[in-house]
């Protein structure tokens, strides 16, 4: 499709059933966003693709789909519902979901040619608690994403966590399955994800995206953990968990969990949790802070630092409007934290969304929040015990 610029536009889809219904009716509503990404997306057609079709690429695709289809099969029902109801190929979307897993393993590459990320503020103040984040991706994935807001009920528990029910909406990429971006469960937890990049990545264990998938079961801090830990796996490939949960009882607290891939010889995800109290904020975009892990080098690093060194430069953020005003920021303009500097930009902020923890609302803006109003102010629906 030619350039059509930034569109003002985030479609939404509400929908009831089991893991392959709701996937299902994502892929047949969303067809048209998922089959043009699948046609766009470098990464998947420049080399995981090839990859796939190697011997080695092949092994390293079929143990990891074997080790989920294990530990999560309700959540491979669900991709393969989303692949069935857009009549598109499964593998396909699995291989996304593999990331760079594919690649490092079998190539052994040291450095990241894909530095997509997003920068996370949590702001805990008086009357002022806040959750804001820039959804940053390569340029491709510009106006190919969505809402989903699911209710899935299962016959039986489901899964290595016994998952019977899940409530949530989830700002999803095309053909992707929720809980990689933006998100909030019924249960009160509200999340966001900052993708890191380990030089070492595994192939047999849980990639990130159905770790951060099972996430949205989640009732409580424990359990989140538990998931993260993934103890009996571990996870192949990292990312960082920017959280809160509204029904907690005391204090506001926001929780930052650095989640690495397993390590050698163990099958359990390397987790390392900062929480900010009253008082206390968080930064965080693409770069491991706290765990000791070798990353993978290149923009993704230089970017990181620069966007970190931006929020550290400002005034300690109070307000939504502070929030909003620093994940506004270019003053860097090679590595701004709003990224849209020109049409040939490989990646971009595609949207920015304002968690409102008092408020309990949730606001996405399609472009700079500086200059714009927000496109939706969603509502926090939680349940009610």
């Amino acid at each position: 499709m030619d350039n059509i610029g930034r569109r003002q536009c985030i479609p939404i889809i509400y929908t009831r059933g089991t893991h392959y219904e709701v996937g299902f009716d994502v892929g047949r509503n969303f067809a048209a966003i998922i089959k043009e990404f699948l046609e766009t997306s470098r990464p998947l057609n420049d080399e995981y693709i090839p990859l796939y079709e190697t011997k080695e690429g092949r092994k390293v695709y079929d143990e990891t789909l074997e080790c989920v289809k294990k530990n999560f099969p309700q959540y491979i029902r669900e991709l393969e519902g989303t692949a069935e109801g857009a009549q598109v190929p499964f593998y396909k979307l699995f291989l996304l979901h593999m990331d760079d897993i594919t690649t490092r393993t079998v190539q052994n590459r040291s450095g990241n040619i894909h530095p997509s990320g997003c920068s996370t503020i949590c702001v805990n103040q008086p009357g002022e608690e806040i959750l804001g984040h820039t959804e940053d991706a390569l340029a491709e994935v510009l106006n190919h994403f969505y809402f989903v807001s699911a209710h899935i009920i299962s016959d039986k528990p489901e899964g290595r966590w016994k998952v019977k029910e899940e409530k949530f909406t989830s700002l999803c990429y095309a053909g992707h399955l929720p809980g990689y971006t933006m998100n909030y469960n019924h249960h009160g937890l509200v999340f966001s994800i900052n993708t890191l990049s380990a030089h070492r990545l595994n192939s047999g264990k849980t990639p990130r995206h159905f770790i951060t998938r099972a996430l949205l079961s989640a009732e409580n801090f424990l359990q989140a953990q538990q998931i993260l830990r993934d103890d009996g796996c571990g996870a192949g490939d990292g990312c960082s968990i920017n959280m809160t949960f509204l029904k907690q009882e005391g204090d506001r607290l926001f929780h930052n969990a650095e989640m690495g891939p397993a390590l050698p010889d163990t099958n359990q995800s390397q987790l390392n949790i900062l929480t900010a109290s009253p008082g206390e904020n968080i930064f965080h975009c693409n770069k491991y802070l706290r765990l000791t892990i070798k990353e993978a080098e290149g923009m993704i690093i230089e970017s990181s630092d620069a966007r970190m060194e931006t929020f550290n430069k400002c005034c300690k953020p109070t307000t939504k409007q502070d929030v909003v005003k620093m994940l506004s920021d270019h003053t860097n303009y090679i590595h701004p934290v709003f990224r849209d500097c020109g049409p040939n930009d490989f990646v971009k902020t595609i949207a920015v969304g304002i968690f409102d923890c008092i408020k309990r609302t949730w606001s996405i803006y399609a472009d700079n929040p500086q200059n714009t109003e927000p496109l939706v102010v969603l509502p926090i629906i939680l349940k009610d015990n």
